[in-house]
């Protein structure tokens, strides 16, 4: 059975930073997509980064520069650093795998399989 567990989330100021990391537990290959979303409460979970089989990223346009998402293969973690925070970034945010594609990784929520249960980032203003 695979588990997803976010941790790191809380609350920031404008202009901070938090790091947010999945962990993953059981048996699912680790070149998968993985893909970090977010959801504020009445709209559409949104893809926010995504990293493939060979480590290529994509990212939304509004986190372009100011989010980086790594995995640690070893560790089976997937990570989200943030950086340079805005109050439009506060939303629960969501890791997820998509156990069917290793490349093109959308920022889709349909074509994901597995996810967790979520961490709160709230950013002050």
């Amino acid at each position: 059975q695979v588990r997803l567990m976010e941790s790191g989330g809380g609350t920031v100021q404008a202009g901070g930073s938090l790091t947010l990391s999945c962990a993953e537990s059981g048996d699912i290959d680790g070149r998968y997509c993985r893909a970090w979303f977010r959801q504020v409460p009445g709209k559409q979970r949104e893809g926010v980064a995504t990293i493939d089989a060979i480590g290529k990223t994509t990212y939304t346009t509004s986190v372009k520069g100011r989010f980086t998402i790594s995995r640690d293969n070893a560790m089976n973690t997937l990570d989200l650093q943030m950086n340079s925070l805005k109050p439009e970034d506060s939303a629960i945010y969501y890791c997820a795998i998509d156990a069917r594609n290793q490349w093109g990784c959308t920022h889709s929520n349909k074509d994901y399989d597995y996810w967790g249960q979520g961490t709160r980032v709230n950013v002050s203003s």
